[in-house]
Formats: structure tokens, C-alpha cells, sequence
């Protein structure tokens, strides 16, 4: 569905992903109310939707985005170490190359013991908001939510801990539409790090 109104809807949800850092489907979700547009309304797919977050990024944002990307994802792989037992995967926009200081960084946990990634937290005293959120195939996740310095940024970044069962891990990493890994472990999130910025 690439038709006029499928394009103005994903520029507008585009839009609301690099302003706002909302994710994908309540930015397109956002974008119809914005609009005046029915609920109705047949909404982009998502690589509809990335490609105009990433003409957005060109036009926009191209002299900031690589260095804020850049600071997400040395956030990310600090996370991803300190919960390294627990199989972290970086998701989203951060593993995408999409996000910009707005965005928060979603984290993938497969677990043995679902309880055992929060017991970790607090027995590291770090402040926590447990939450239900959309997972694998629409059904809901424990979401661990915290709020984390960048030292790059010089603010306050969202870091999103979600919880899913071990058995889960294989279907996790199927790739996407577009033949990319959906996820990223830590040695590949290490290997962007070490890339030059563009």
C-alpha cells in the first residue's frame, strides 16, 4: 500500500519517531489523530515507516543523528553487560540506526526464571517501574522500565528491559522483511561501535 495517503501518513509518523522517539506503531497510530483520519484507516507498513524516518534523519538531523546513535548504543552495550546473564539482545530503533536523542533503547532478556532479571535489579538498587507491554506476536511482556544518564547525551535516557521466556530466543532472531537480523547481541552491537561515524 504505497498510495499518496500511505506515504503523508508514514512522513507524519516519521516525524513523530525523530521528535518524540515514539515507536513505530503508536507513531502511525498518532499520526491519523493528527491528521483527522479515521482509526479506520489502513496505516504504512513498517518498512514503509523506516524509510521515512530515515529520509526524515537525511533532511533533518544528518549533521547530529550518527553521534546521538552512537551514544544509545555505547548505553545499550553497557546495559547489556551488566545483564549479560540473562541472553540481552538490543532491539528497535537503536539497532536499527534510526534513533536520535529521543529515543529510548529496548533491551531483550530470555530467561530461565522470568522474576530473576527484576531480583537482579534490586539487588543492584536501581529504581525500576515494571510495566506490560506488546511482545513477540502481540502478546504482552513484562517490561522492566528505567531512566539512566548518558554521559554523552548530558540527559536522562529511557532503557526498556524486556523480559521473555528462553524458549522464546530462537523465534526472536528470525530475520525480517527485509533479510536482517531483528535483534542484535552483544558482539554485534560491539562491532558498530567500532565502525567509523559517517
Amino acid at each position: 500500500m504505497h498510495t499518496t495517503l500511505s506515504t503523508d501518513i508514514a512522513h507524519t509518523a516519521a516525524r513523530l519517531v525523530v521528535q518524540e522517539g515514539l515507536e513505530w506503531g503508536p507513531a502511525k497510530r498518532r499520526a491519523l489523530r493528527q491528521m483527522g483520519l479515521p482509526a479506520r484507516t489502513p496505516l504504512p507498513d513498517n518498512d514503509q515507516v523506516e524509510a521515512a524516518v530515515r529520509e526524515f534523519i537525511r533532511l533533518s538531523c544528518a549533521d547530529t543523528q550518527p553521534r546521538e546513535l552512537r551514544a544509545l548504543r555505547q548505553l545499550a552495550l553497557v546495559w547489556m553487560e551488566r545483564m549479560a546473564v540473562f541472553r540481552p539482545y538490543l532491539g528497535g530503533s537503536v539497532w536499527y540506526g534510526t534513533a536520535t536523542r529521543s529515543s529510548d533503547i529496548y533491551l531483550h532478556l530470555f530467561c530461565d526464571d522470568p522474576k530473576s532479571a527484576e531480583i537482579a535489579l534490586i539487588d543492584h538498587h536501581v529504581d525500576y517501574e515494571p510495566r506490560t507491554v506488546p511482545g513477540f506476536h502481540r502478546r504482552s511482556v513484562e517490561a522492566l522500565s528505567l531512566s539512566c544518564p548518558s554521559p554523552v547525551l548530558h540527559e536522562m535516557v529511557g532503557v526498556h528491559l524486556l523480559i521473555h521466556d528462553l524458549d522464546e530466543l530462537r523465534g526472536a532472531l528470525r530475520p525480517d522483511t527485509q533479510g536482517r537480523p531483528p535483534r542484535a547481541d552483544m558482539a554485534a552491537v560491539r562491532r558498530l561501535l567500532q565502525e567509523p561515524m559517517v
